[in-house]
């Protein structure tokens, strides 16, 4: 835009205009520039005469000036330097460094960075950034006009995105694919978002095609924009949900409001930044950087004042005033050491993410602390108590201490995930009906008391459920679009993974895989319901065969033993089929038959890419499915790999999938 014009309305004489931008927007047109502005400028100098140059920043056309006036021997007076960011920026602001004679810095570290370039620390003012004096002091102006003018009249205050992202020099190629990567996650945040075009370095003609071709200009939640004057924009960023790019901006005056930051690419590596700002260094998908914008949008941090206190003018005019004319332009040196700089990650903070997870088993219930990458980073069991009322208290107090032992461990807990057997209300966090072996779990609402008490997200599904879940995020379907995962344990269970999503059916009654019917004339289920898979192949159907051979002393063979105190189990029968008992192996192999059977039933119904067993009864039955399956499935489907989990707690890991996969995404 012609931001010259913003000087006349401020009522202040132009001397001189030059025109020295060469068009081109590649890195021979930026060097173009530099020299054409170097043939005009001592002509200029000349017939001005200044007594001290002001040169602010960083941009390549300040570097023309600060040489020009330099070998002209004019006293150079440089704003923002010893500032560390990141490509051709940073070469640039200490080239101009070293050309001035004074210097004044916006924060601490930059001082000391000036310092630590052999800048005479006499010669330095510490004064903060000339525009904080504008904006600390701009924010309770009238606001929304200026929102409805450049976003529409439907835009509230703090529901949409201010984008700013400009090529980086050094890497051109790179920065493009960075901002084709935003604009896509812009584009799948669905959100209002105000894009203003890219400056004028090496790259920009590349990154408006990219606009282009993306349609972003006719966009309906875009409104793309050259120029937008300065007043106007300290109203858009000081209210915006979230600011995104790769702008010096964002990074230093936006911290002034508080308003959330996401900082892209290398451009500005290596400022300081408040806590407003999250840096996304580098990503290969536009999922990081929509991450990203899930974390920031919307939040409100405390306003930083790192860059300045709103009185650095009255500083600046001081210590020009105090500048000696008749002085020796020649500097002094000194090395003192750097202070370093700490900032927001968000590698580190993808690493530190964590979810509780609780798995509500027959048996057993269990909390778990579990990071982004599947780790189960501690663990909790205890028996599950057989009443709701202690049940309830149990998972209230597991959870708690361990929410407290998170702290501790450096884990920032995203929410609550819940796995429990039975019919569940995902939607509503409802455990519907249970099964026979959690008693007194009909119709509880488990999302209300552990949100209230732990002031966290919840999300509960059924055991079925969460296995395929976990596999989808840390197993063997991981990025695959379509498969079935099968818990073989106590009872039989199951999941369905179709287009990458969980399927959950109209009532929440869909993978109820174990109630597959596979025989009219089956043994009884505990459904109410005869021949299911349940009824052949489960640790409960196992164990009852089990007990009738021992009953008729059927069950026993040499090696084996079974002390009066303990029940005869599902583990029993397993071993001694092991040890060549005859019947026992018939036992298993119509129990894998069933199993067989079922897993074909799914082939042709669903046509999965793959079916995952999962459980403790799983490798005793992998040989015998694979056998039916070649007996008994079409052709079509006979290739379709059938595999063992190689996931140790799926329960518990796919109950934490629900919350980190969705916290992140913001999806409740």
């Amino acid at each position: 835009g012609n931001t010259y014009r913003m000087i006349e309305q401020d009522d202040f004489d132009i001397n001189t205009r030059l025109h020295t931008i060469v068009r081109g927007e590649d890195e021979a047109a930026m060097v173009e520039s530099v020299g054409l502005a170097l043939v005009k400028l001592p002509d200029v100098l000349n017939r001005l005469k200044p007594d001290i140059m002001i040169v602010h920043g960083d941009r390549f056309d300040a570097l023309a000036l600060a040489t020009s006036a330099a070998l002209m021997n004019i006293r150079i007076l440089h704003i923002e330097g010893g500032e560390v960011s990141g490509t051709i920026d940073d070469s640039i602001r200490h080239a101009i460094t070293k050309l001035a004679h004074y210097h004044v810095c916006c924060t601490r570290s930059a001082e000391q960075h000036l310092i630590s370039m052999c800048e005479d620390h006499d010669r330095i003012l510490l004064a903060g950034c000339p525009s904080y004096d504008k904006l600390l002091s701009a924010k309770n102006k009238d606001y929304m006009s200026i929102i409805r003018m450049w976003l529409g009249d439907d835009v509230k205050s703090k529901d949409y995105i201010v984008a700013l992202q400009h090529p980086v020099t050094t890497d051109i190629k790179h920065s493009i694919k960075m901002f084709e990567l935003t604009l896509d996650a812009l584009i799948s945040f669905n959100k209002r978002t105000l894009v203003l075009f890219p400056n004028i370095d090496a790259g920009s003609k590349e990154m408006v095609r990219v606009m282009r071709k993306k349609g972003i200009e006719h966009h309906p939640n875009f409104r793309a924009v050259k120029h937008v004057p300065f007043d106007q924009f300290i109203q858009l960023v000081a209210h915006a949900g979230c600011m995104i790019g790769n702008s010096s901006c964002g990074v230093r005056e936006v911290g002034a409001f508080g308003t959330p930051v996401i900082n892209l690419g290398t451009r500005q590596i290596g400022r300081e930044t408040g806590e407003n700002v999250l840096h996304v260094r580098d990503a290969d998908t536009q999922d990081k950087i929509l991450q990203a914008l899930h974390l920031q949008f919307g939040k409100q941090y405390p306003c930083s004042k790192i860059y300045g206190d709103g009185n650095a003018v009255p500083r600046i005019l001081k210590f020009l005033k105090s500048i000696d004319l008749q002085e020796p332009l020649q500097k002094k040196f000194c090395f003192p050491p750097v202070k370093e700089n700490i900032s927001q990650d968000i590698d580190h903070i993808l690493e530190t993410l964590s979810a509780l997870a609780v798995d509500l088993g027959g048996t057993n219930l269990r909390v778990a602390i579990v990071s982004m990458k599947g780790e189960i980073v501690k663990k909790y069991t205890q028996f599950n108590p057989k009443t709701y009322e202690e049940r309830i208290n149990l998972i209230l107090q597991m959870c708690v201490e361990a929410a407290a032992e998170a702290v501790k461990l450096n884990c920032r807990i995203l929410g609550v995930g819940i796995s429990t057997g039975g019919r569940v209300n995902p939607r509503e966090g409802v455990v519907l009906h249970s099964t026979k072996l959690i008693q007194e779990w009909n119709s509880v609402d488990l999302r209300s008391p552990l949100s209230d008490t732990l002031h966290l997200p919840v999300w509960v599904d059924n055991d079925g459920n969460c296995a395929a879940l976990a596999e989808r995020k840390f197993g063997q379907g991981k990025g695959l679009e379509n498969f079935v995962t099968l818990i073989t344990g106590t009872g039989i269970g199951g999941g369905v993974i179709h287009q990458h999503e969980l399927i959950h059916g109209s009532s929440f009654c869909a993978a109820e895989l174990g109630h597959l019917v596979v025989s009219l004339d089956g043994p009884d289920c505990s459904c109410g319901g005869r021949g299911c898979i349940e009824a052949y192949a489960s640790g409960m159907a196992l164990q009852r065969e089990a007990k009738k051979l021992h009953d008729e002393d059927l069950l026993l063979v040499e090696g084996m033993s079974v002390p009066k105190d303990e029940a005869v189990s599902a583990a029993h029968l397993i071993q001694a089929a092991k040890l060549g008992n005859v019947k026992a192996q018939s036992i298993l192999r119509t129990a894998g038959t069933a199993l067989g059977l079922g897993v074909v039933n799914i082939l042709h119904t669903i046509n999965p890419s793959l079916v995952i067993l999962s459980g403790v009864l799983a490798s005793h039955y992998i040989h015998i499915v694979k056998d039916v399956i070649r007996r008994q499935a079409l052709s079509s489907v006979q290739d379709v790999d059938v595999v063992v989990s190689d996931l140790a707690d799926p329960a518990l890991l796919g109950a934490a999938s629900m919350v980190l996969d969705y916290t992140t995404r913001r999806i409740c």
